[in-house]
């Protein structure tokens, strides 16, 4: 069984900028929910970065907290 790569580490993305909706929108459900680390195959550490910013965007409108 191979390890899935993460998407920050195959498109070489060092910082995860919580501005880039577009970006954090792939790694939310339709209901607006981040996905879990086992489905998107990210690192421990890039799944914290990647909650984080998508945090701070909903914190700042950018994101909504629930859709639908």
């Amino acid at each position: 069984m191979s390890k899935k790569q993460s998407y920050f580490s195959q498109n070489n993305i060092k910082h995860v900028d919580y501005k880039d909706i577009e970006l954090l929108k792939k790694f939310l459900n339709p209901h607006g929910r981040i996905l879990a680390a086992s489905r998107t195959g990210m690192s421990a550490k890039d799944q914290r970065k990647l909650s984080t910013a998508v945090k701070y965007a909903r914190f700042l409108g950018l994101l909504p907290y629930v859709s639908r």
